[in-house]
C-alpha cells in the first residue's frame, strides 16, 4: 500500500514536469510565430514604401530630405536583427511615414492621385495589422515570462534553461501626448 501511494505520488510530479515543460515549449513557441507574422506586415510595409515614396516624388522632387530619411529608416529596418532593434527601426519607419505624408498634404494633386491613395489605404491597412500583431505577440511574452516566474514552474524553467523574451515597445515620442494647434 505505501508503494503504491509512492508510485502514484511519483507519477503525479513526473506529470507534473512534462505537463509544465510543454506548456514552457508551446509558449516558446507561440513567441517566435507571433515574432514571424510581426515580420510578415513588416516586410509588406517595407515592400509598400518604395512604391510610395516614388509616388510621392513625382510630385515634390525638392522634398529630398524626406526621401532620405525614409530610405535610411528603411535600410535600419533591414539591417535590424533583435527584437530591440527591429521595435527602434519601425519607430524610425513610422517616424519617416509621417513626413511623408505630411510632405503629401502640401500637394492637392497628389492627394488626388489614384495611385498614392491605393498606396496609403494599403499601408494603412499593413499599419493596422502591424499593430495587431504587435498586439499579440507582447500578449504571448506575457504569457510566457509570467510563466517562467510563478512558482513551481519557475523551477522547471531555470532546470531547462528557458529565459524571458523582450516585448516589442514603442518609442519613448510616441507616449506624449499628441498636441493639436488650430
Amino acid at each position: 500500500m505505501f508503494t503504491i501511494a509512492i508510485l502514484v505520488i511519483a507519477a503525479i510530479i513526473v506529470l507534473f514536469f512534462i505537463t509544465s515543460y510543454n506548456r514552457l515549449v508551446v509558449l516558446r513557441n507561440r513567441i517566435r510565430n507571433a515574432w514571424s507574422q510581426i515580420d510578415v506586415q513588416l516586410r509588406r510595409r517595407y515592400d509598400l514604401i518604395p512604391n510610395l515614396v516614388e509616388t510621392v516624388k513625382g510630385y515634390a522632387a525638392h522634398e529630398k530630405e524626406t526621401f532620405e530619411m525614409v530610405t535610411k529608416a528603411r535600410a535600419q529596418m533591414a539591417s535590424a536583427k533583435t527584437v530591440g532593434e527591429q521595435a527602434e527601426a519601425q519607430n524610425a519607419i513610422t517616424g519617416a511615414l509621417r513626413s511623408l505624408f505630411a510632405v503629401a498634404e502640401a500637394y492637392p494633386e497628389l492627394k488626388a492621385n489614384q495611385n498614392f491613395l491605393m498606396l496609403q489605404e494599403e499601408l494603412s491597412g499593413t499599419e493596422s495589422k502591424i499593430a495587431y500583431a504587435r498586439q499579440f505577440y507582447n500578449d504571448t511574452v506575457m504569457r510566457y515570462n509570467n510563466s517562467l516566474q510563478v512558482f513551481p514552474t519557475n523551477l522547471i524553467a531555470g532546470m531547462f534553461g528557458f529565459t524571458a523574451e523582450d516585448f516589442f515597445e514603442i518609442e519613448e515620442a510616441a507616449r506624449e501626448p499628441v498636441k493639436v494647434k488650430f
